[in-house]
């Protein structure tokens, strides 16, 4: 989820476009994709376009907002695929901004874990198949803090750090479910008392003198690495990609999964209500599916598979920690729940009334 990769990356991706327009709706060799940045390996993509003779045309969001936004206003008519985090599931369906797949023509499918199968967010797997999971933890410089333990008192205790800067997050409800989960509530928390109590943690966090700001985990890793922060959110894949393109760097950052509860989550695979190739789409789907394709995936991205098949084929560190949790760390490990109605309304506006005061 949220995916930010280095410009390299970028410049290798073939398929690029800024937007796809609705005038692009009428090739019907064409499969247009609504990604996140960076998370998805263009030598797949070459290898469906050569399998398929057809061209893709990829385009970017950077937040679920953004995504959910364009799809309401036309979107769901011009993308073939969208990439939606778990929670926001609910939403589209709910919309009517995707449909049900047509798993006749996704028989790879039978390839996902069990646990992805049949989830909360989409039971039966009626709307989406996974694309890639993790999960949403702390990533800490052990050489300035000390060693610290796998808690949330990394970023909202002041007496475990005290002077050195840090940062925490930007999505309302991973930061509500976190705050929760270090008050004693589950990182699932729901109910508007303890939504106010966790932003009045955060609030109290915010005033700290070493408070550095809120920022996506993505760039948090970049300024740990370049040693401007001493902890802050990250999620796990991108640790052990930066990890591994920049050891010196992270010589001294560790990465831990809170003991109280965190984030786990699953981006999937979606076809939007009106995609103008419905069919094609639900071969790409199933193409991701297969076997070596879904380890090129993760081999490339540094994300754990939900593909069962594709596990002879992963590199070796994504069967392990920190991509890979351990059976204890999955125990602590929830779902960010969907909210709607009254209730989004309420967590947003008590979210721009902590970020704004």
């Amino acid at each position: 989820m949220r995916k930010l990769r280095p410009l390299t990356r970028l410049i290798a991706a073939a398929t690029v476009a800024a937007f796809a327009l609705p005038a692009f709706a009428a090739n019907s060799d064409t499969l247009y994709i609504f990604n996140w940045s960076q998370y998805m390996n263009p030598k797949i993509i070459k290898q469906f376009e050569a399998k398929y003779h057809v061209k893709v045309v990829q385009s970017y969001y950077n937040s679920q907002p953004e995504m959910f936004a364009k799809l309401r206003a036309g979107g769901d008519s011009q993308y073939d695929i969208v990439v939606p985090s778990n929670y926001y599931v609910p939403r589209l369906i709910h919309t009517g901004l995707i449909q049900p797949l047509n798993k006749k023509l996704i028989p790879n499918y039978d390839n996902l874990m069990s646990r992805f199968k049949d989830t909360s967010y989409d039971p039966k797997g009626k709307y989406t198949a996974a694309y890639q999971w993790g999960d949403t933890g702390i990533a800490y410089n052990v050489k300035t803090l000390g060693k610290q333990p796998a808690s949330w008192s990394i970023l909202f205790d002041p007496k475990a750090n005290s002077k050195y800067p840090f940062e925490i997050g930007t999505d309302a409800q991973v930061m509500f479910g976190s705050a929760c989960a270090y008050l004693g509530y589950k990182y699932d928390c729901q109910g508007r008392d303890k939504w106010t109590k966790a932003a009045k943690l955060i609030l109290k966090t915010k005033k700290r003198s070493n408070f550095s700001g809120f920022q996506d985990a993505t760039p948090t890793l970049k300024q740990l690495a370049r040693g401007n922060i001493a902890a802050g959110m990250a999620y796990n894949g991108d640790y052990a990609f930066d990890k591994s393109q920049n050891p010196d760097g992270f010589k001294n950052i560790k990465f831990v999964v809170p003991k109280e509860g965190a984030e786990l989550w699953v981006d999937n695979m979606a076809i939007p209500a009106h995609a103008p190739h419905p069919k094609l789409a639900n071969e790409f789907i199933n193409f991701i599916l297969k076997a070596k394709i879904g380890a090129e995936l993760s081999n490339w991205n540094a994300y754990a598979s939900p593909n069962k098949a594709s596990k002879p084929y992963l590199d070796k560190s994504l069967t392990q920690p920190p991509v890979m949790p351990t059976d204890a760390q999955m125990k602590r490990l929830h779902f960010t729940p969907a909210i709607e109605g009254d209730n989004l309304q309420f967590v947003q506006q008590l979210w721009t009334e902590v970020q704004s005061r």
